[in-house]
This record gives C-alpha cells, sequence and structure tokens, in this order.
C-alpha cells in the first residue's frame, strides 16, 4: 500500500466558511431563515433566473418538496431514469407515487428524451430529469413533450450547480429545480440543498410546505396578522449555521467552478490516449451543454472486471469509487417502480463506470498518478 493515499473527495473550504458561521452565532441567529439563508436565497435566485429558491436541508428534502408541490397520489406516475441516486425515486414513493424507469443515453449516460413519450401513460404525472455528471439533459425536447402531454418537469440537478444548458441555469429549466450541497459536491454546506421553484403558481405553496404547512413567511413579511396552519408541509429549513456555511461557498462560487474545471480538463487530455488504445471511454459533453467540473469518470471495456480493477488501485493508494447501482435492480425498485422498455443502456454502463478523484488541491503530479495506476490496472486485470 502506497504512503500517499488520494482520497476520492477532500471537502474544500474557501477561508469564509468559519468566520460566517461566528457572525451568526453573535448574532444570535441560528434557526432557519436568517440573514445567511435570505443571502443564498437572493444569490440563487439572481444567479439562475429562478421565480423563489428556498433552502432545504438536503437535495433530498428539496425533492420531496417537489413531490408534495406536485401533489402527488398513490399510482400517480413519475417518468425518470433508474441511473441515478435513490433520493429522485424515494421523494416520490413516499407519497405513493410510482416511478417509471426509462433508459439512459449511452453518451452523457443521462434520461434518454427519445424514449419518454412511449413511456407516458394517463396516470403519467411528471417527468424527473436527471443532470447526470452537471451536464445537461436535452432540455428542449423534454420540455416539449411535457407541454405537449400537460406534464410538470422537476430537473434533479444535484449535481447541476454552475452548470448550463444553451445558456441556461440548471434547475431553472423546469417546472421545479432540485440542488445539492452535500459534501461531496462542488458549493458546499456539509450537509444541504435548495428548491427552484420556476413555475410562479407554485412558488406560495412551496413556502407554506416548507414552513410546516403554514403561512409563516407572509406573517413575518406582514401579510397576514397571524399564521396558520394551511396544508400538510414539514420542516425542510436548514439552520441558519449551514446557511452560514454555504454563503462563503456562493460567494466564491465561480472560482471553485474554474477551479474544478482545470482539473477536470487536465484529466481529459491526459486520458485521450487511454481512450484511443481501446482501455476506457472518456465522458462526452454535448455542444450545447456547459458542464461545472462536477465529476471525472471513465467508462472500462465490456468484460474487464471493475472491482479487480477498483482494488488495484487501492492497493496503490487511489480510492477510486464506483455508482450507481440502478434503482430498477434493486430490492425498492422492484417493489414500488416498474421499468418501461429494456434498460440496456443503464445496465451495461452502470457495470463499467469508475468514478476517479477530483477535489480543489489535487495536483497535476497526483491526477498523473492516478492516470498510470488506472493504466497498470486496467492492464493487470485484463492480463489476468
Amino acid at each position: 500500500m502506497s504512503d500517499k493515499k488520494i482520497p476520492f473527495n477532500r471537502p474544500y473550504m474557501t477561508g469564509k466558511e468559519l468566520y460566517y458561521i461566528a457572525e451568526a452565532k453573535f448574532a444570535n441567529m441560528l434557526a432557519g431563515d436568517g440573514i445567511f439563508t435570505k443571502r443564498c436565497h437572493h444569490w440563487i435566485e439572481e444567479h439562475s433566473g429562478c421565480n423563489k429558491a428556498l433552502l432545504t436541508h438536503s437535495c433530498t428534502a428539496a425533492l420531496e418538496m417537489a413531490a408534495l408541490l406536485l401533489d402527488i397520489k398513490p399510482g400517480d406516475e413519475i417518468i425518470m431514469p433508474s441511473f441515478t441516486f435513490v433520493s429522485t425515486a424515494n421523494a416520490f414513493v413516499l407519497r405513493g407515487g410510482v416511478p417509471v424507469f426509462v433508459d439512459i443515453r449511452e453518451d452523457t449516460l443521462n434520461l434518454d428524451e427519445r424514449l419518454i413519450e412511449a413511456a407516458i401513460t394517463p396516470k403519467t404525472k411528471a417527468i424527473v430529469p436527471v443532470h447526470y455528471a452537471g451536464v445537461s439533459c436535452e432540455m428542449d425536447a423534454i420540455c416539449d413533450i411535457a407541454y405537449r402531454h400537460n406534464l410538470l418537469v422537476v430537473e434533479d440537478a444535484a449535481q447541476g450547480v454552475m452548470a448550463r444548458y444553451k445558456g441556461h441555469t440548471l434547475g431553472s429549466i423546469g417546472d421545479l429545480g432540485t440542488y445539492s450541497f452535500h459534501e461531496t459536491k462542488n458549493i458546499i454546506s456539509g450537509e444541504g440543498g435548495a428548491l427552484l421553484v420556476n413555475a410562479s403558481h407554485l412558488a406560495l405553496r412551496a413556502e407554506i410546505i416548507r414552513e410546516k404547512g403554514t403561512d409563516r413567511s407572509r406573517f413575518f413579511r406582514g401579510e397576514v396578522d397571524k399564521y396558520t396552519w394551511q396544508e400538510p408541509g414539514s420542516s425542510f429549513l436548514p439552520g441558519e449555521l449551514i446557511a452560514a456555511f454555504l454563503w462563503a461557498q456562493l460567494e466564491e462560487a465561480e472560482s471553485i467552478t474554474q477551479k474544478r474545471l482545470v482539473i477536470w480538463n487536465h484529466y481529459h487530455s491526459a486520458l485521450a490516449p487511454l481512450e484511443a488504445a481501446g482501455m476506457i471511454r472518456r465522458p462526452i459533453v454535448p455542444n450545447e451543454c456547459q458542464h461545472n467540473g462536477h465529476m471525472y469518470y471513465v467508462l472500462l471495456p465490456k468484460g474487464v472486471d471493475r472491482v479487480a480493477v477498483l482494488a488495484a488501485m487501492k492497493k496503490q493508494g487511489i480510492y477510486a469509487v464506483f455508482h450507481y447501482v440502478p434503482l430498477h435492480s434493486s430490492p425498492a425498485g422492484k417493489c414500488f417502480g416498474r421499468v418501461h422498455g429494456q434498460l440496456k443502456v443503464t445496465d451495461v454502463q452502470s457495470e463499467r463506470l469508475i468514478r476517479l478523484p477530483l477535489w480543489i488541491g489535487l495536483g497535476k503530479e497526483q491526477q498523473d498518478k492516478i492516470i498510470a495506476t488506472l493504466k497498470t490496472s486496467i492492464s493487470s486485470v485484463q492480463d489476468g
């Protein structure tokens, strides 16, 4: 085992996080929706152009709010990819919804927009595109399908902060969008998320649902003389210490993104010879997509033992990972969802994917070591 380990992730701090946390503490602002939350809301609204931004304690919470806003009832169907994190489906299953898993594109690993329309039934309520690796789905086609079939679109942009599609910020294109600020993402608060409300008619209800189903926000704005229970909701607010940490990150969001893109671009150019030799396939980013350097993944050749490759890399101190186990093949996915068509691309690509370490501070020498280790690990597995 190498004595110089390279972890998969190392959370980045700008230097102002603890200062802002102390500021919130000394101002006696610990509960949610204080000055730092408001700053974060304003930043997201200005950056994305969404109608209203609402911080949540996770992207999972933002997705659960979306399910409440869409008034999902038992039996309602929601079209989504199977190649995604469990929260994408869980949020709707909790309301009795049925995830309808559709295959992904071979190039971007995003929901294949060409397969959506055939999956629509009279029970379909929404489409949930997931912007994998910060690379946008084909949102023009998806929004057109949704419009023609009177469906709502919820963007799972957990990995998409600071990424764009044809100049539009991810999360701001559908009726609703969701962000993650988990420590493994680009812009972080430890745990955290946000709901972006783009459909103006959902904005007030979103506030109410987020505040335990009450119109408390309207009360504090002086719009009502008391706040009362209006509809089912929950406590989706993060505390102000989380918002203070996040504000330090949002202030440096452009810089953080550029630093990650430098690392991503070095991987991409340095791995070109391995792709030319047929040892890997690199990520594909369509021209209309401006990604954010969220992750760098490679796809191994079919038949290469991924577990063995990862084990060989780990022996050299390189901590690469894989994901996801497709939801349609999981116990809960089989129980609560259904599959439309064959998910051949999902099955094949999910078994070939390896995510390489990517974090601010990862040097070129370390990247070159990762690439060299990846090459020798693949070769040893193939020869073995």
